[in-house]
């Protein structure tokens, strides 16, 4: 394998399936050396075995993104093994629906931990890493959730807005140290969320994009590897709405 990642390391969180998984392979093939992360072990080990087994490198260690000493351990392991962090995908989160005079406060500081804590508490540990080296670039994982109001997310939405922001504020910080931040925007993507989705309904949601179609996994990964390339090397501190044309259009 040889690429646009030769003799990169990559670290992804939320490897384990999805969008994740996609962006992992991706980075393997493109000549990277990947650090997986993930709460599920069988599944992150899975994403290694595909790695591995089409000739690339890779490695997966269990982590809790939510967790300021397992994010620590994580960089820490990838230091270890590879000597350097060069690229890194904070990709780990999910989402709960709920109107907002019905949520928990606890389902409130659940979204926030999951979709923005644990992306400044990559940040936190992966940018001292890339100092080290000089340079490095990072890619968030927001959502289009983020940009457009979604009724019965406003929770998701509200996290997912902040790492936009966040994203925007961490690339001023370190632009000069030449560490490269930017944000990905998803659409509605066919990952394994939508396995118990009624049948038609995506069909049904591909009207409403003016692609006609729903994303795929591999649509994220190619935009999440093109702002971890040289090719990118004059992009940071944006947010890449990656939806088929659906916020343009609303």
């Amino acid at each position: 394998m040889s690429g646009r990642m030769d003799g990169k390391v990559a670290l992804v969180t939320g490897g384990s399936s999805g969008i994740g998984r996609a962006t992992a392979i991706a980075f393997a093939k493109e000549g990277g050396k990947v650090v997986i992360a993930a709460r599920r072990v069988p599944e992150g080990e899975e994403t290694v075995r595909q790695i591995v087994e089409a000739g690339g490198e890779a490695t997966f260690v269990q982590t809790d993104v939510t967790q300021a000493l397992e994010v620590q351990t994580l960089v820490d392991r990838t230091l270890e093994r590879y000597g350097r962090l060069d690229c890194a995908f904070n990709n780990a989160g999910s989402g709960k629906p709920g109107k907002l005079i019905e949520l928990a406060e606890a389902d409130w500081e659940q979204e926030m931990a999951v979709n923005l804590k644990s992306v400044w508490l990559c940040l936190k540990y992966e940018i001292p890493a890339m100092l080290r080296s000089g340079k490095g670039a990072i890619v968030n994982m927001s959502s289009q959730g983020g940009i457009l109001g979604v009724p019965n997310y406003g929770a998701y939405a509200a996290a997912k807005g902040g790492v936009a922001a966040l994203t925007r504020a961490a690339a001023a910080e370190y632009a000069a140290n030449g560490i490269r931040i930017n944000a990905v925007s998803p659409g509605a993507v066919e990952t394994e969320l939508w396995a118990n989705a009624p049948a038609g309904m995506l069909e049904q949601v591909a009207t409403g994009i003016p692609l006609q179609r729903v994303g795929q996994p591999n649509d994220i990964a190619e935009a999440v590897l093109w702002l971890c390339s040289a090719a990118a090397g004059f992009v940071t501190g944006q947010n890449l709405a990656i939806d088929g044309g659906y916020t343009t259009s609303n």
